[in-house]
């Protein structure tokens, strides 16, 4: 509609993976080289992993087009939500590979598979096996995975693996069950967004590829990209593809920063928000902003000689959230959540928010220590870091450390420590704060990070093919939430069609993807109806805690 007003040639932000479009940014030039290295060396796996949206499909496309060694022959899998034999049923048709008798076998399959690869070998070509979106994998594919890389002559492998998919994969990876196939992994690579100058470049790059002559988005609206989209190719490109048609439709040939603001409001769903909108509790914010100055200044003086849960309950004390029938209006001279973060700047980062997040499961944060999700792990927690929306950070009903964004793009680490009717509580720099829910959710775009209790020692998804004490904590947990999740297996600690079935329902009455998988999201929602004693909730607002 949009591209001949622009005197394009196409849509320059399809988002549909074209490998015309790949933009090497530093990121992906070493994931594509990674990917290089791994088809062109024999054996073993390759892993390349990134959030939604970081551009891994385009990445492998480029690969199987434009890079790929002229002596390979490639099976790629794309739904590996399979059985065990249907999974290498996939393999053998995208290998050509006719099975004669017995195609459920998978004595068969495997059988067939490696006369494949022998010949292929003895001819000189190599194979190799892509699989996308292989955080769906079921251990026991997983395990058949790893059993074709036996697959072997006296020299080398006969099979190249390269397992493509977003960051669950590497907690699958890291269960104790699939230890001998994370051993045999041979590069790794995670995909990061891109950063604020490469989102701009990222923007002018695939309107060049589109056919554009001059400059149409502005560099306020290359910023504005970069604060919206986190630097997600995905999402930059879906801002991007509304702000065009917005500029179409009032006429303009730039792109400045308020059609981006708008184009992005739209994705979200939401109309803008004007930021001098009046905001609830804003009692409990007027006080609280003058003690996290207090504290900012008073730790930098310091600088940083005392931890900072010590620091904190020295600077003041910590101030109650106003929790009434009635909204309270703003005085209008009263600070803004954005000026808040401003002001706190100094106090805003991971370490501050680790250590609030910590004394919420009664635990202390060392900062300089190892990682935040290893010190959790000691107590039996699991880190979880993801992009949601702000229904399903209710949902999963538990404290989450928020990456807030102020007008300037500046990034702010705050804790989310109880949501009220229409407002929320932050602990900014370890001090609790009140705002309404519409100006925090104009300053996040969904990236979270919180802490849970896994029902087992191990923290990954329980699927089909599984079996042990996590399948059972599963099928008892939904039976005691609800007798319309209760099974009749004879064997309560192996994961079966039945017990898929209800993970299904479970799913879909809660909102979830259903995929029949309890990744660590259903788990986390399971404990949220169980109740599970002992965990902050973000439901019971503080004073009821206390």
């Amino acid at each position: 509609m949009y591209t001949r007003f622009f005197g394009l040639n196409e849509k320059p932000f399809s988002i549909t993976p074209d490998p015309r479009y790949l933009f090497l940014s530093e990121r992906h030039g070493e994931a594509l080289a990674h990917l290089v290295y791994g088809v062109t060396e024999s054996g073993g796996f390759i892993q390349l992993t990134g959030e939604v949206g970081t551009g891994k499909t385009t990445l492998v496309r480029s690969l199987l087009l434009d890079r790929m060694p002229g002596n390979a022959d490639v099976a790629v899998v794309l739904n590996p939500q399979l059985s065990v034999v249907e999974f290498l049923a996939t393999i053998c048709e995208e290998l050509h590979i006719e099975v004669v008798h017995n195609r459920g076998s998978v004595k068969a399959l495997t059988d067939a598979l490696n006369r494949h690869l022998l010949g292929a070998h003895a001819g000189g070509r190599r194979t190799i096996l892509v699989v996308d979106e292989a955080q769906n994998l079921a251990p026991a594919v997983l395990e058949q995975v790893r059993l074709l890389t036996n697959l072997e002559t006296a020299k080398q492998k006969l099979l190249q693996i390269v397992l493509i998919g977003q960051p669950e994969l590497r907690e699958l990876l890291a269960r104790t069950d699939l230890r001998q196939l994370a051993q045999r992994i041979t590069a790794r690579y995670h995909l990061e967004p891109l950063s604020r100058d490469e989102t701009a470049s990222y923007i002018e790059h695939r309107l060049k590829v589109a056919g554009a002559l001059g400059e149409v988005f502005d560099a306020g609206a290359r910023k504005a990209v970069f604060r919206l989209s986190q630097g997600v190719p995905r999402l930059i490109n879906v801002i991007c593809d509304r702000a065009l048609l917005g500029a179409y439709a009032r006429e303009s040939r730039r792109v400045n920063a308020r059609l981006i603001r708008l184009a992005a409001a739209e994705v979200k769903g939401e109309l803008e928000r004007s930021p001098w909108l009046r905001r609830t509790a804003a009692a409990a914010g007027v006080a609280a902003v003058a003690i996290v100055a207090t504290t900012a200044w008073w730790i930098s003086e310091r600088q940083l000689e005392t931890p900072f849960v010590e620091a904190a309950a020295i600077a003041a004390p910590e101030p109650e959230p106003v929790v009434a029938s009635e909204p309270i209006e703003a005085v209008e001279t009263g600070p803004s959540l954005q000026e808040q973060l401003q002001l706190a700047a100094d106090v805003t980062n991971l370490d501050y928010s680790l250590a609030a997040l910590f004394e919420l499961w009664g635990l202390e944060y060392r900062s300089g220590s190892r990682s935040g999700c290893d010190q959790a792990g000691d107590a039996g927690l699991a880190c979880l870091y993801q992009r949601s929306s702000w229904t399903g950070l209710q949902q999963m009903d538990r404290p989450a450390i928020l990456t807030l964004v102020d007008d300037a793009g500046n990034d702010h680490a705050v804790v989310l420590t109880a949501i009220f009717e229409d407002s929320a509580e932050l602990s900014i720099g370890g001090i609790r704060v009140t705002h309404a829910i519409s100006d925090i959710t104009r300053a996040w775009f969904g990236e979270f990070m919180l802490l849970w209790r896994p029902p087992t020692e191990s923290s990954g998804s329980i699927g089909p093919g599984s079996t042990g004490p996590a399948v059972a904590w599963l099928r008892n947990s939904l039976a005691a939430i609800d007798g319309r999740y209760a099974g009749t297996a004879a064997r309560p600690e192996v994961f079966d069609g039945e017990l898929e079935r209800i993970v299904r329902r479970f799913q879909r009455e809660h909102r979830l993807e259903v995929d029949g998988l309890a990744g660590q999201r259903t788990q986390i929602i399971i404990n949220s109806r169980l109740a599970v004693a002992g965990t902050p909730r973000l439901s019971t607002p503080r004073l009821a805690r206390d």
